[in-house]
């Protein structure tokens, strides 16, 4: 038997999906994708999951689309019970597998932790989350302690030009035109 080289653990987890119920008794499980695509999820090997705290490296055998649902069978997973054991579990991937994005595009996962300053230079507090509405992101920006306009949290549309000015994640800043009374 040939030992593939994979890492141990992912060096910069990120969290991709969750596997659901199980499905059948042949050790297929029900599998929600966070990709935009959910398909997408599938573009990323390897898969690692975390049981008891400890990493643990998973080999998809074979995925299809049934109804509205993506079902999984992990490679050595044979039966329900088996398949049970692996319910909620998180899929998790290596970031660095990601492709690289160009122009305006971000990884949610790059935005988080980013001062939100307007262009005039008011400090909006930190990025601590994400939202999708349909339409466009939002950024869920935690204000600083001492906000003057006594926010405790702001929800900023990520759209360019309008409201996203400038993103420099080398120094981790979003500059915004932001009324900070909003």
């Amino acid at each position: 038997m040939s030992k593939q080289l994979h890492p141990v653990a992912p060096s910069q987890p990120l969290v991709l999906g969750k596997m659901g119920s199980t499905y059948g008794i042949r050790g297929w499980l029900r599998m929600f994708s966070s990709t935009e695509d959910a398909e997408n999820i599938f573009d990323y090997q390897p898969w690692f999951i975390q049981r008891a705290g400890q990493w643990q490296l998973i080999e998809l055998e074979d995925w299809k689309r049934h109804n509205h649902d993506l079902i999984i069978k992990i490679k050595g997973i044979d039966d329900r019970d088996a398949a049970n054991l692996l319910t909620n579990c998180e899929i998790i991937v290596d970031s660095e597998q990601l492709p690289p994005l160009d122009g305006d595009d971000y990884y949610w996962k790059d935005l988080m932790g980013c001062q939100v300053i307007t262009t005039a230079g008011y400090e909006l507090g930190k990025v601590i989350d994400m939202m999708e509405t349909g339409s466009n992101d939002v950024l869920v920006v935690r204000a600083n302690l001492k906000d003057a306009f006594g926010m405790k949290e702001r929800l900023i549309p990520f759209l360019h030009q309008q409201v996203i000015k400038r993103v420099d994640l080398s120094i981790k800043v979003i500059e915004v035109e932001w009324d900070p009374g909003f």
